[in-house]
């Protein structure tokens, strides 16, 4: 059975990929927010299929929301390497916290849009990446279960 979830209709397409940020003031007298709020919070979506059902929706600037289903999306991140990152290992996510801002890892180094103090388990390291700032790291596929 899919996951179902609202977007806004501006922005509801196949293939849109966001991450759920979790419940908001906004919603608490929507009819429909516990559809809305299935999803969990800081994991990365894929919408894979527009339904046609829509609803009034005050968080999409006055625009309506739109049923749509929805896939999690393979979760990757980027960690200082060290005898811990094996295969199968678990981790807790963090931050590099570095100000390498021109880094084509900026995003997965430092976990933005990314849970972080959470444990993952290691699927695959995928690689060794080119640091900037020179330090040893790694492209990991994980999962949060």
């Amino acid at each position: 059975m899919p996951k179902v979830s609202f977007i806004g209709t501006s922005i509801a397409r196949e293939g849109l990929e966001f991450v759920f940020a979790g419940s908001l003031q906004e919603c608490s007298g929507c009819k429909v927010k516990n559809v809305c709020f299935s999803l969990e919070p800081g994991r990365k979506y894929r919408v894979a299929k527009v339904r046609e059902k829509t609803n009034p929706c005050g968080v999409f600037l006055g625009d309506r929301a739109v049923a749509v289903e929805v896939e999690e999306v393979e979760e990757h991140l980027n960690t200082r390497y060290d005898l811990s990152v094996q295969e199968g290992s678990t981790i807790t996510t963090t931050s590099m916290k570095c100000g390498q801002l021109a880094c084509p890892n900026l995003e997965t180094c430092n976990l933005l849009f990314m849970r972080e103090g959470i444990k993952a388990k290691i699927e695959k390291v995928e690689g060794k990446l080119e640091c900037p700032a020179g330090f040893d790291m790694r492209r990991l596929k994980v999962s949060y279960r």
